[in-house]
């Protein structure tokens, strides 16, 4: 996959940072083929079983002895084989001939002493993202299983540690919402991070300074084959804007969001939480499981290139449609859809209810439900093209209608009705309603007590996705992390010199 890189010096912004990104944290930007990882001092390679050296094609001949998957004597003897080394020798032994898709499938799908459940178990993560965007997308494939390692500068760490207030205790309530599942490794230079990046399955972009990895050294031309890096910029690696700094509201602003949200008349409006980089989290989470599907085919990792604005104007869907096939430029139209009517937020007597009405049968149900059924007669409102056409009519005869009731009364009178309708809910609403307190996890952490925390949105029939660990202290696991490929005397020689924290 061709990938090009601005020539000058700019933060990667990983995996979203952006809320804000590029341009900020300033690190020389390279192209892949010049990336160089050098090796720390001397690196433990530990013996793999039967006194073969670690990279060996041992245990992929033993993988390839029968089907990948099943729970045979030859699935056993790999399975043995990789309980029995460290998480360094698995990886070597599962990239060690790149060109065996069966061997690779060992390592996606997990050998037999795995929990089946884990539909991520055995894939590691290595994050060097900040603020949002990568962030959540790290924080979902946690959910799925997958180990994540977290990177972020000693003493200051991910910005969104200090963004507050609210605080729980001394944690950020807004860095707690996306980093669950995560180890924390800190360190200013990429001298720690070689190991840990040529025994990952996905890398994130770098976002901070001092972090230049190269990885064509001898350990990083044979393993690169197989990694699967994802980059979150603000408007991607090629293009008039690829050298900015961006920001969610600034690709909103620029990919036309802002303009079609807000009042009909009024001011432009950003929406309540940074939506686009929640959908390029989405987008890059997405991208990466295709990848990972791809590399079990054909035993080759790739560079995925997301970006916040290639995001946002990609999501406006129909809205681009609209314009790109029929020349209609979108405006604002307060809670009403553009081309749907009705469909919208409507004042009651002691609030708002929203409803929607998107075909003809369900009109007909909704002027019954607001005895209103003199409508349906009305050749203004014959179908839903006319009452577009008619939508300020409509809207004023509806508006007096539902100001006639309460809220609750008219939920009462929606219920069952088949239409699709609902209260407008405040935060606190949201979570006291019995569908919305399904949602909350409660996890230990090791400072602020108790964390709540939204889990996820999805559910398997036969997978785990669930929050399994709470968001990490800066610098929590850095030995845990290190411990894996360094000996205790390396990881003190290493803080002593402030490399790591």
């Amino acid at each position: 996959m061709a990938y090009r890189a601005s020539p000058v010096s700019q933060s990667y912004a990983g995996v979203g940072d952006r809320e804000g990104t590029t341009g900020r944290h300033e690190i020389q930007r390279a192209t892949p083929s010049s990336w160089n990882i050098t090796p720390l001092g001397e690196f433990r390679s530990p013996e793999t079983p039967n006194g073969a050296p670690a990279g060996e094609p041992w245990a992929q001949a033993k993988c390839n002895t029968g089907p990948s998957h099943d729970s045979g004597p030859a699935a056993k003897t790999a399975s043995e084989a990789l309980a029995a080394t460290s998480r360094w020798n698995r990886t070597r032994i599962t990239a060690g001939n790149i060109g065996s898709t069966r061997a690779l499938r060992h390592h996606t799908r997990a050998p037999s002493t795995c929990r089946p459940e884990d539909p991520l178990k055995g894939i590691r993560v290595l994050d060097l993202t900040r603020i949002l965007a990568g962030p959540y997308c790290s924080m979902i494939l946690g959910d799925l299983g997958a180990e994540i390692i977290k990177i972020e500068r000693p003493g200051v760490g991910d910005e969104t540690r200090n963004w507050g207030p609210p605080f729980l205790e001394d944690q950020s309530c807004y860095f707690l919402s996306v980093n669950r599942n995560k180890k924390v490794h800190s360190t200013h230079t990429s001298c720690s991070l070689s190991p840990i990046v040529n025994n990952s399955d996905f890398s994130f972009d770098f976002t901070f300074q001092s972090v230049a990895v190269d990885l064509k050294s001898v350990e990083g031309v044979s393993l690169i084959k197989k990694i699967i890096y994802c980059s979150i910029t603000g408007y991607g690696q090629k293009g008039p804007y690829r050298d900015r700094a961006g920001y969610d509201v600034i690709a909103a602003s620029m990919g036309g969001l802002l303009h079609i949200t807000g009042p009909r008349g009024g001011e432009p409006c950003k929406v309540g939480v940074a939506i686009t980089d929640l959908a390029t989290g989405l987008y890059a989470h997405g991208a990466v499981m295709a990848a990972l599907l791809q590399r079990n085919r054909t035993g080759k990792g790739q560079w995925i290139n997301c970006n916040l604005f290639s995001t946002q104007v990609s999501v406006l869907a129909n809205i681009a449609s609209n314009y790109l096939n029929a020349n209609l430029e979108a405006s604002r139209h307060g809670t009403s859809h553009e081309s749907i009517v009705p469909y919208a937020a409507f004042e009651t007597l002691d609030g708002y209810i929203t409803v929607g009405a998107a075909s003809e049968g369900q009109f007909k149900v909704f002027c019954r439900v607001l005895d209103v059924s003199e409508l349906l007669s009305d050749p203004r409102f014959k179908d839903n093209p006319s009452r577009v056409q008619n939508r300020d009519v409509l809207i004023e005869i509806l508006n007096k209608r539902f100001k006639l009731k309460t809220t609750q009364e008219w939920l009462q009178l929606f219920e069952g009705s088949g239409i699709p309708y609902g209260p407008i809910n405040t935060i606190r609403q949201v979570f006291e309603d019995p569908q919305g307190k399904e949602m909350v996890v409660k996890v230990p952490h090791k400072t602020a007590g108790t964390v709540s925390l939204v889990g996820p949105a999805v559910e398997f029939s036969d997978g785990v996705n669930k929050a399994r660990s709470a968001p990490p202290l800066l610098g929590e696991h850095t030995d845990e992390v290190l411990s894996e490929y360094l000996t205790a005397e390396e990881i003190v020689r290493l803080r002593a010199k402030k490399i790591i924290a």
